[in-house]
């Protein structure tokens, strides 16, 4: 049976990052890709000109469409752009039991926001507890838990913090620590695991983090659990970087030829 994942996230025309990242990830573990658009975005590897937020409505006959024909074997959200949006997924959601990769979006890699203040609380009140693993990079878990993020003891606490939200797993990404290997601490069932990888000096990182769900995701569908899921999206996403095409002049995207 051919594996199948959804994505439920926002779109980037120049395809870095958003849906686009995510279908070329899924499509590069060879899994069969699925999307529902949250928003829209006007962006380049410069800079979001305009985001437009889709209505709840329209998200929830999309879901509705795929869901009932062509059920996937695992989902992904990225930016939902709202709490009205975030309050449809979960509902149309909350009673699968299929694996959930959350990436809590909140401002896009030119710092434009990508969700409305007041749905933060949403997200981590409704779409948090129902995931099977939640990957906020360290500028969202410090707004999400008040930890300032400096050190790897800052992300452990983070992590559980977050982990008691109900999340049964959650993944804190320190790529944007100041300095040093890139180290990502995975915490489940009580236990912490560091995953580290060498520092690429490059621009070329629009998208890591939607590719880097994506990854995971796609693994997720394909039967792995979550540590080797996330062990194998963390490499993909290394060789991403270090291939990177160069495109663009501002930040470039990943190489999603990469091998897996």
């Amino acid at each position: 049976m051919t594996p199948t994942a959804l994505t439920i996230a926002g779109s980037d025309p120049s395809g870095g990052a958003g849906i686009q990242a995510d279908l070329k990830t899924f499509h590069q573990f060879g899994v069969y890709g699925m999307a529902v658009i949250s928003l829209l975005t006007v962006q380049n590897t410069r800079e979001v000109k305009e985001v437009s937020v889709l209505s709840p409505e329209l998200v929830q006959q999309q879901l509705q469409a795929v869901m009932e024909d062509l059920p996937p074997l695992a989902i992904k959200t990225g930016a939902l752009g709202s709490a009205a949006n975030i309050e449809v997924v979960v509902d149309m959601l909350q009673e699968t039991a299929l694996p959930l990769v959350v990436d809590p979006v909140m401002v896009s890699t030119h710092g434009r926001a990508l969700l409305a203040q007041d749905a933060v609380d949403v997200l981590m009140r409704r779409l948090m507890p129902i995931a099977d693993l939640i990957m906020p990079n360290i500028h969202e878990a410090q707004l999400m838990t008040g930890i300032k993020m400096e050190r790897i003891e800052d992300m452990h606490m983070a992590a559980e913090r977050l982990s008691d939200l109900g999340a049964r797993a959650v993944l804190v990404k320190g790529g944007h620590l100041d300095k040093g290997p890139c180290v990502d601490l995975l915490y489940a069932e009580g236990e912490r695991i560091l995953l580290e990888a060498d520092r690429v000096d490059t621009m070329n990182t629009h998208g890591t983090g939607c590719t880097f769900a994506a990854a995971v995701c796609a693994n997720l569908a394909k039967g792995l659990d979550v540590l080797e899921s996330v062990q194998r999206a963390k490499g993909y996403v290394l060789r991403a970087i270090e291939t990177a095409p160069g495109l663009g002049q501002g930040h470039g995207p990943v190489n999603h030829h990469a091998t897996v």
